[in-house]
């Protein structure tokens, strides 16, 4: 999947993990890991074992975040829960290093991700996070997820309850949400020091169901 600012492509443990472990090494506190079932990973060596079993799945299927001015992998995610039946997949597993963080390569990576799933025929498109995550929350709504309720005592993760938060987009509402990513990702967005004009919110906000109803 290619983009201007990043492009997305199959988790390669060979290609990717060593320049993966180095870029999480930055959040030296470990909090992205807060909320995934797994890391964080002290070595370069347990980091390649997680990468090498997780690539050999298909769900969930991970893809690397690649930066598209230095070629370096900055973050992972996934799709999962994939059900062609249904027409329904979940974007999950997000991990972000600190060089990926609030960065346009982020945002356009999940437009990328969005937009190849809605091109292949399905028609719902998940997020879910643990409901303590606010970020994780403001980001699916920034993104045009419309909440729909919270999962409570969903699962346990590290030791400690997790109600899930659950958010999507279906189908119907993608062609006004692909509108709003691609004007957000104009150039003419962008001014001089690469901030966005306008926010993505701004654009997206009107995908929002906030009840989900």
């Amino acid at each position: 999947m290619e983009g201007r600012f990043c492009r997305v492509e199959l988790l390669n443990s060979g290609l990717h993990a060593a320049a993966l472990h180095e870029a999480n090494r930055i959040d030296v506190e470990g909090r992205t890991w807060t909320y995934l079932p797994y890391g964080p990973f002290d070595t370069l060596d347990s980091y390649r074992a997680w990468a090498e079993e997780v690539c050999s799945r298909s769900d969930p299927l991970f893809f690397a975040i690649i930066e598209r001015t230095t070629g370096r992998p900055v973050g992972v995610a996934s799709y999962l829960r994939i059900v062609p039946a249904s027409g329904s997949i979940e974007v999950g597993h997000l991990n972000y290093s600190p060089l990926l963080q609030r960065t346009s390569a982020a945002t356009e990576a999940m437009f990328l991700m969005m937009e190849k799933a809605f091109s292949l025929g399905y028609r719902r498109y998940e997020w879910k996070c643990d409901a303590l995550n606010e970020p994780s929350r403001r980001a699916a709504q920034r993104l045009g997820f419309s909440f729909e309720g919270v999962f409570r005592q969903a699962t346990i993760v590290k030791g400690r309850n997790r109600d899930t938060a659950w958010f999507a987009v279906i189908d119907r509402e993608w062609p006004r949400l692909r509108g709003a990513f691609q004007r957000w990702l104009q150039p003419s967005n962008f001014d001089e020091n690469g901030r966005p004009r306008v926010r993505l919110s701004a654009l997206t906000g009107s995908s929002v169901i906030e009840s989900g109803g």
